[in-house]
């Protein structure tokens, strides 16, 4: 079966996204890629290489009239947000193809997700949960479920879902919480019930993220990233999402969003590995002449890389909070979660 996706990033996403099709690329030779180019540099990019397996879609022939009506009501990444759904629903009509599956663009594949779609079986739509670790449960804000990879089918309960959740975040979709809303996540949160034609997918393979991943050990056995649980439970890396990892404009990466504490084996097999090749695909592209910033690192980082040096940094910033901070209340968890490096430095990892 030829896996559709489908995925939304702009320019300041490039090296997030090429990394994206790269993955698909090593584990699937049965995939097509449509790319919704948030900004002209990202269009003009991938319109002028020659990408096997991707359709890339500009604004222009993408946005209604519905759509151009609440843009200015929305920040940039509520806009994001806002036509999630609606790029599904494009794919499925404009292209007729018999399924779409939507991807956040910082995410990397490790096995074939066919085996994913594969287990909705003779469901129309595929959603995926956060796991939420204890520890991290943000279940009341966030939802259960994460707008990550969700597949839907191009028959009549398919779109009826979708065009339900379109018309939603049409009406709206804002990054704060009002009336059990949030974004277009919270939506998700009662398909189960609300539709008859949704799967909530089992495998822990699939969905793999800085929220749920304490949960887990990882081996690498044959080319294939083997996660174990808690209880011996075994399985297949198919993708993580890398949510959080930011860089910085002074050499300095963080890989994962401060106050996630992550397993060393999946720091080894999986962050610092992504990480290197954005900066890798940022190198190249300098080299071909694209000087646009591919990897957003826009802001200067003022946490020390050094862990020494950040424990300084953590007392100060804990004692701003008061007295009871001044005996270092809280920075071990701190330390325990500091995961800045410099850029330069994770290019020369082996």
């Amino acid at each position: 079966m030829k896996l559709n996706f489908c995925t939304l990033f702009n320019s300041g996403y490039l090296a997030r996204g090429i990394a994206l099709y790269e993955s698909l690329c090593n584990v699937s030779s049965n995939f097509h890629l449509y790319i919704f180019a948030f900004d002209n540099d990202c269009y003009d990019f991938f319109k002028s290489r020659q990408y096997k397996n991707i359709t890339v879609i500009s604004l222009n022939e993408f946005e209604d009239e519905e759509l151009l009506k609440v843009k200015p009501s929305r920040t940039a990444g509520e806009y994001c947000w806002t036509c999630t759904s609606s790029t599904l629903l494009f794919c499925l009509k404009k292209y007729n193809i018999d399924h779409c599956t939507y991807l956040d663009a910082d995410m990397c594949f490790y096995s074939n997700p066919a085996v994913l779609i594969n287990e909705m079986g003779d469901k129309s739509v595929l959603i995926t949960e956060h796991r939420f670790s204890p520890e991290h449960d943000h279940t009341e804000r966030s939802g259960k479920y994460c707008v990550q990879f969700i597949t839907i089918k191009n028959n009549e309960k398919g779109l009826e879902v979708v065009n339900w959740w379109r018309n939603a975040c049409i009406e709206w979709c804002f990054a704060r919480h009002e009336d059990g809303k949030f974004g277009d996540q919270k939506y998700l949160d009662d398909w189960m019930t609300r539709f008859d034609c949704v799967h909530e997918l089992k495998h822990l393979g699939g969905g793999i993220a800085p929220w749920n991943i304490q949960q887990y050990q990882f081996t690498k056995k044959e080319n294939k990233i083997i996660g174990v649980t808690e209880t011996k439970q075994t399985f297949e890396s198919v993708f993580l999402h890398f949510h959080g990892l930011r860089f910085f404009s002074n050499n300095v990466t963080r890989l994962i969003d401060h106050g996630y504490h992550i397993p060393k084996s999946a720091i080894k097999l999986f962050f610092i590995p992504y990480a290197k090749r954005l900066l890798q695909i940022e190198q190249q592209l300098k080299k071909e002449g694209i000087n646009v910033n591919v990897n957003a690192a826009f802001d200067i980082c003022s946490v020390p890389v050094s862990k020494l040096a950040a424990l300084f940094y953590y007392y100060q910033e804990s004692t701003k909070l008061g007295k009871k901070y001044y005996l270092g209340k809280g920075l071990l968890k701190n330390l325990k979660c500091h995961y800045y490096f410099k850029s330069s430095d994770l290019l020369k990892t082996s």
